[in-house]
């Protein structure tokens, strides 16, 4: 009886699914795209925090602990290019800046609050499991 490591039936799985679809690389590459532009924990949490409304930058930062304003300015360009959010500048002294989601972005809250309540009630087992795991001293 022979029996496969992990990664070799991860391998085998992604070799018959290959097979099964191919030339489906295509949705492979969208699916990257997106996982790429809403998969890093800022973009989910500034997502997040726009569910009930415009907020300003200052009240976004002040909401979202330990984010720098240059990670914050560049999460909020990238959701503003990809078309998720929209930032409106009103014309004052000083100037007052708005960011709110678009209907596109709008369609993420579910699955971010989604993923936000799955973590929020896993969160004790995964801390469970890292310190477990990190007590055996991980072995590759």
């Amino acid at each position: 009886m022979v029996t496969m490591t992990r990664a070799a039936q991860s391998a085998r799985r992604h070799t018959e699914v290959t097979k099964a679809h191919p030339g489906d690389h295509e949705g492979c590459v969208a699916v990257r795209e997106v996982l790429n532009l809403v998969g890093d924990k800022w973009s989910v949490l500034v997502v997040g925090v726009l569910e009930n409304g415009p907020l300003r930058f200052s009240e976004i930062k002040r909401t979202i602990e330990a984010i720098s304003q240059r990670m914050l300015t560049l999460t909020l360009r990238g959701l503003e290019r990809d078309g998720l959010l929209t930032r409106t500048v009103t014309p004052t002294i000083p100037p007052r800046v708005d960011y709110e989601l678009t209907k596109l972005g709008r369609t993420l809250l579910d699955p971010v609050l989604a993923l936000a309540r799955w973590a929020e009630r896993h969160r004790a087992a995964i801390q469970g499991a890292r310190d477990r795991f990190d007590g055996k001293g991980a072995v590759g």
